[in-house]
Formats: structure tokens, sequence, C-alpha cells
């Protein structure tokens, strides 16, 4: 199937525009798992606060999240809510976020390009607690974007429990299992 030309160069250049966007969206948000994953005191404080806008909002949603979570407003209350975790000893031995289904929609401003974005995930998190306590969490992410200061930065985070639940350990001494080598013909 032969898809049709774009109309000219102004049509080439929104395109380009949108998918810029959505790499920088997607990047924005890779970097704000692989900061979750690390999160301690050696954590970036400064530079996990700046992949929020100045007004950003980080908030639970859903019975269980809305309780747990709450709402925060602000990036100075959120830079706040992280410094919570970046303890000594570290909340988390372990914590790793694996991202699927990720849907990203950009949303083109008056005058320029893309300016703002929402982006959705299915989220799900395996973490190791400091107390030997592990955790499976899957959530649904609904985060808005806007493009502040010359980058794209996440206005409004939304996390939502798909479900939750203790898990007996993720990282054990066990031998990892794999096949019997084969023997070499003689």
């Amino acid at each position: 199937m032969t898809l049709p030309l774009p109309a000219g160069v102004a049509d080439l250049t929104a395109r380009l525009a949108r998918f810029e966007a959505e790499a920088a969206v997607r990047a924005c948000m890779v970097r704000y798992m692989a900061l979750c994953d690390a999160l301690g005191p050696a954590t970036p404080l400064d530079e996990l606060a700046g992949l929020f806008t100045a007004d950003a909002v980080w908030e639970g949603i859903g019975e269980k999240y809305a309780k747990t979570f709450g709402r925060i407003a602000g990036r100075a209350a959120l830079r706040e809510m992280f410094a919570g975790y970046m303890v000594e000893p570290s909340h988390f031995a372990l914590n790793v976020h694996f991202l699927t289904s990720e849907l990203i929609r950009t949303h083109r401003s008056e005058i320029a390009g893309p300016d703002r974005a929402e982006g959705t995930w299915i989220m799900l998190q395996t973490s190791t607690f400091a107390s030997g306590a592990s955790h499976l969490n899957a959530a649904r992410l609904t985060v808005d974007f806007r493009l502040e200061d010359g980058a794209w930065r996440m206005g409004h985070f939304r996390t939502e429990n798909l479900f939750s639940r203790p898990v007996d350990g993720w990282n054990r001494p066990d031998p990892v299992p794999v096949p019997a080598p084969i023997p070499a013909p003689e």
C-alpha cells in the first residue's frame, strides 16, 4: 500500500515537529522512570523535579491511589515529596518500572507546532523495600505534557492502581535456570 505524499514543506515540517515532540515526551517519561528506579540519597533531586512544569500536579487517582498518594501541586511540593524517598537507608532496595501500551497524542498550538501532549501507559512496578518486603503494582498512567522553557515537561501526572499485591521476593540467590549443555558428539 502506498501512502500519499504530504502536500508540501509546511506539511512535512508539521509532521516532523509532531514526531520530535513525541520523542521528547517519551524521553522525559523514560528519564523520570530511570530516576525513580534509583530513588535514593544520590538521586539528582533538581533534575527529577525539573522534569515537571512549575505548576505541575502529581496525583493518585482511583480508590487506592487517591488515598495512598493524594494530590501534590507545584514543582516545589513535588520536590519535597520526592525528597521524602531520598533517605538513608533507601526506601527501595530494588525498584524497577516497566512501561507498555504507550499512546502519545500531541496538540498543536494556534501559531506553531505542538506545545502540549498527552501520554498514557500501563506501568508495572516491581519493588523490594528496605524492610525486605516486596511488592508488585500495576497502574495506568495518564500524563499531560507541556513545552516549557524549551523543554517538554510533565504538567499533570495521574497514576491509577490496576492491581497491587505483596510477593515473596524478586532477587533471590537461587541460580538462574538454563538448559543443560548438550554433550558434544564423540
